[in-house]
């Protein structure tokens, strides 16, 4: 009987999630009918949830990687009794469902990570892996163990073909995330053809040579295997586990083992012939038996238990332990503790100044400490990009204390110094888990023209309004002596135009303070940091105006005598002091020119159109900027009658300050270039 049920508990999320697709005429098909064994075995024997509560802090994280099977993961939960009625179910892919066609965090309840981009939502897990045991390392004591979960995430051939589950696999590994256990719906289709047109290696040995713990279900079907299988996977506390099973997409349809039931409908006929083999009434569409809707509605009492558990052993910690407690809780709701920013410096004029780069590293030592929920770290470039804080631990499985190296940090799990290696995408999407999973504002950092490595993860994080911190140095031409390859010319231009995602290019080490007070700041939205290699003038803030006119995005930094301007100059990241610069001696010699700082084209564009008009006077049509990136964008800020000094071309390969005058960022070239904008007016 109990197999019965089983059966029947299968081939409901099979049959929820057929007609679906059918309904829309559009969808996934073949995942949903070839994976719903393994997903009705997690779901209802290991995953611990409560689907009252999708939000429970100490939840097992669930992620479907692959994304494209979304119907399987609003049938389990519909069944398992989260917030979402049969009739979202009936209106899958549809304008203004709570089913749409890939899941959506924030959008759907239960969904932890918005998936759908092939590689992604593996990563993502990794993340949450490295979150989950940090907080734990951090947090539990003896006999108190408030964070205590597992991430799992069901991935494909399409997941393990991407080069970002390639790295963050091999980082997984190499820290030995054992509550990370990945099932792989291991079907030898992909959208196009079989699998072996293409990827016939030996996806086992990979992951074993990762260093992961891995096993083999060789029939999709057998439930039993299916679940000691995981039982083993649980018991490998010191590896990350992947468990590939043997599945047939579409199974029991026409279709089945064909390329052709992965993102198509299977149609009328399909549908009604697949139930038939399988022993499903064709009608009605959307059956779901009341035997089985009982079962899978008992996940609810299990949650709600296993929340009252943890509540119960929270509030015996909290009692023990108020300090950490209260700092973990507040981290888990995002709250900024008091006085987190009370010890960010105020940096001296100094004509010589200090790279951006240098100076956000001072900021990011004089946060960290008193924001706990602050961890992060680079793509192997933290001599470079300044983003190691000392003192806070370097995330580690552990080493012994002559392996510790010469910066005496303690290598462990509670470790907030993140040692990514050269794996920029993976970096990107293991911040994105992290945010995702609660209890961190995680920061990546890497050089300017490795941005579009990241493109992917930081494009989802901006989707899902997630609170990352992407740091960039590096950021121009001034790179210098590296060349063409390392410098950056487009990629500010392509990360303006993210929706959602805050650009900051701050002007000397103030305002790159102040950046990174409101990078903290912006809970909903991820933000990029860009900084520069070289240095640059600290401006004297008793001459130009403060540096927390940052947070309008754009400011006057030095006006025209009577504040009427004839001419405006528009500086961003280092060529502000450029600007300033010429400012000053375009008003010596009479003509009444303003300096604006524009360090955030994204913020200035949120203020209210008094304030813009108050920076950029509607009247006042010459205006130059001065940027050392690609003009895209700007003509909306200097107007048909404005120019810009801007970098159109790729960079070259000579020390930076030469490759700066002989692409005319000098001085006498801004000065000329006003001067010449003043006179065609």
């Amino acid at each position: 009987m109990a197999a019965d049920l089983d059966q029947t508990c299968v081939n409901t999320i099979r049959f929820l999630s057929v007609d679906m697709v059918q309904k829309a005429n559009s969808g996934h098909p073949g995942l949903p009918l070839g994976a719903a064994p393994m997903a009705y075995v997690l779901w209802t024997k290991f995953l611990k949830h409560n689907p009252a509560n999708p939000r429970w802090v100490d939840r097992d994280r669930f992620v479907l990687s692959a994304g494209h099977g979304s119907a399987l993961l609003y049938s389990l939960l519909y069944l398992t009794g989260y917030d979402l009625s049969l009739d979202d179910i009936k209106q899958f892919r549809q304008w203004g469902s709570r089913t749409p066609g890939h899941p959506e965090r924030g959008h759907t309840p239960g969904v932890e990570t918005t998936t759908g981009p092939l590689g992604q939502g593996m990563a993502n897990a990794v993340g949450m892996a490295m979150a989950e045991a940090q907080l734990a390392a951090r947090y539990n004591r003896e006999g108190h163990k408030v964070v205590d979960h597992y991430t799992w995430a069901l991935v494909s051939d399409g997941d393990l073909m991407e080069g970002v589950a390639s790295e963050a696999a091999s980082l997984a590994g190499h820290l030995k995330l054992g509550k990370l256990i990945c099932l792989y719906d291991d079907n030898y289709v992909t959208l196009a053809a079989g699998t072996d047109i293409t990827f016939t290696e030996d996806r086992a040995a990979r992951f074993k040579a990762y260093g992961w713990h891995v096993q083999t279900v060789e029939d999709g079907n057998d439930l039993d295997a299916i679940e000691k299988a995981i039982k083993r996977a649980k018991g490998k506390k010191d590896r990350p586990s992947l468990i590939l099973v043997r599945t047939h997409i579409g199974y029991g349809s026409p279709l089945q083992d064909s390329y052709k039931a992965h993102g198509s409908p299977l149609g009328a006929d399909n549908v009604a012939k697949t139930k038939q083999k399988l022993g499903w009434p064709v009608e009605p569409a959307f059956l779901v038996p009341d035997g089985a809707l009982a079962h899978f509605r008992e996940a609810l009492k299990k949650g709600k238990g296993a929340e009252a558990g943890w509540k119960r052993r929270w509030n015996k910690y909290a009692k023990a332990f108020p300090e950490l407690a209260a700092e973990l809780q507040g981290s888990l709701e995002g709250k900024l503790p008091p006085g987190w920013d009370a010890d960010v410096p105020v940096f001296p004029a100094d004509a010589k100044g200090i790279a951006t780069r240098a100076a956000g590293g001072k900021v990011l030592s004089a946060i960290a400490p008193k924001l706990p929920a602050i961890t992060g770290g680079s793509a192997d470039l933290d001599p470079s990009t300044y983003t190691a804080v000392k003192g806070l631990g370097v995330f580690s499985p552990g080493k012994e204390p002559d392996e510790q190296g010469a910066d005496d940090e303690v290598w462990s799990y509670a470790g907030r110094n993140l040692h990514f290696g050269v794996r920029e995408h993976a970096m990107g999407s293991i911040a994105n888990g992290m945010a995702a999973h609660g209890g961190f504002i995680p920061y990546t950092a890497t050089f300017m023209v490795f941005s579009d490595y990241m493109r992917p993860p930081m494009r989802l994080a901006a989707i899902m309004g997630l609170h990352v911190i992407n740091v960039f140095t590096h950021d121009s031409i001034a790179v210098g002596e590296d060349g063409p390859t390392h410098e950056p010319v487009e990629q500010l231009a392509g990360l303006r135009s993210v929706p959602n995602l805050t650009v900051i290019r701050p002007g000397d080490a103030n305002e790159t303070a102040v950046a990174w007070k409101v990078a903290i700041e912006s809970a909903k939205n991820p933000t990029a940091i860009i900084l520069s290699r070289q240095n640059v003038p600290t401006l004297d803030r008793n001459k130009f105006a403060s540096a927390e006119g940052l947070r309008k995005g754009a400011y006057v930094l030095l006006d025209a005598p009577g504040g009427s301007p004839d001419l405006i100059l528009i500086g961003t990241g280092a060529e502000t002091a450029l600007v300033a610069q010429a400012v000053e001696k375009l008003q010596a010699e009479g003509i009444k020119a303003r300096a604006v700082s524009m360090p955030s084209w994204k913020l200035f564009e949120q203020q209210d159109q008094a304030y813009c008009d108050s920076v950029l006077p509607p009247n006042v049509h010459a205006r130059l900027a001065v940027e050392a990136g690609c003009r895209q964008g700007w003509e909306r800020w200097v107007g048909d009658a404005g120019a810009t000094l801007t970098v159109d071309r790729y960079g070259a390969s000579a020390p930076g300050e030469v490759v700066l005058e002989k692409y005319g960022f000098t001085v006498d070239n801004v000065i000329a270039k006003a001067k010449a904008l003043l006179s065609a007016g």
